[in-house]
């Protein structure tokens, strides 16, 4: 009876050795990375979309990690994007701000892109990225409310982006803003692979920058060749 116990428990030792062996010569590897949280809404259709600029919540990146199976914190080792960063904005260490220049919705992203990152954390493959949708509320009201409204073409066969200040206008086409009126806007035009040909419609207009003071509806041109 003695050595029919003797010999199960030296079965089972010899299982047992050869179950950690596999596990000890494993590092831990991250499978997955869960973004909190999921979905951030900043503004409100009465709100308009300038206001909203400087809006933030602070993200958390949620590692998942095999052998054995643990959850993280990883915020401060991902490397933060945004995909419109005209909409919001990220810090590297996931602070996410609205930029107060266009509405509607855009990715954010949390990835690892090498096997080991700065804190020599193992994933299971070169990229492990987690993603939240972050959406900024589009203004619904009427441009008499808020003041005047500039409107910005963006004309000739190349490509560029606008911004202004004070924040109100950015993008890469045909857009508009309305201001306060008796409000000195200042556009600045941006070439994107091509050359800035200048404004028309300005008050005044120097290099890339155009100055407008608005007191009624207004419209320039920025042309990109």
């Amino acid at each position: 009876m003695n050595r029919s116990w003797c010999g199960l428990a030296g079965v089972l030792a010899i299982v047992l050795v050869m179950w950690m062996v596999p596990s000890c010569g494993r590092e831990q590897e991250l499978v997955s990375i869960t973004v909190q949280p999921a979905t951030e809404t900043f503004g409100a259709a009465n709100i308009p979309v300038p206001a909203d600029a400087g809006l933030q919540v602070q993200l958390r990146a949620l590692g998942t990690y095999i052998h054995p199976p643990v959850t993280k914190d990883i915020t401060a080792s991902v490397a933060w994007v945004s995909n419109d960063t005209q909409m919001m904005t990220v810090s590297p260490t996931g602070l996410l701000t609205a930029a107060g220049q266009s509405c509607g919705s855009t990715l954010v992203s949390a990835t690892i892109t090498t096997n080991h990152d700065a804190s020599n954390q193992s994933s299971s493959g070169a990229i492990v990225t987690g993603y939240m949708t972050g959406n900024v509320v589009c203004f619904t009201g009427t441009g008499a409310a808020l003041g005047p409204t500039l409107t910005v073409n963006l004309i000739g066969s190349g490509s560029g982006t606008i911004s202004s200040s004070p924040l109100g206008l950015g993008c890469a086409s045909t857009c508009t803003g309305n201001f306060p009126s008796g409000t000195s806007v200042t556009l600045t035009a941006a070439p994107n692979g091509s050359t800035f040909g200048g404004w028309t419609g300005c008050d005044s207009a120097s290099g890339a920058a155009c100055t407008v003071s608005l007191t009624s509806d207004r419209a320039v041109s920025a042309t990109f060749n």
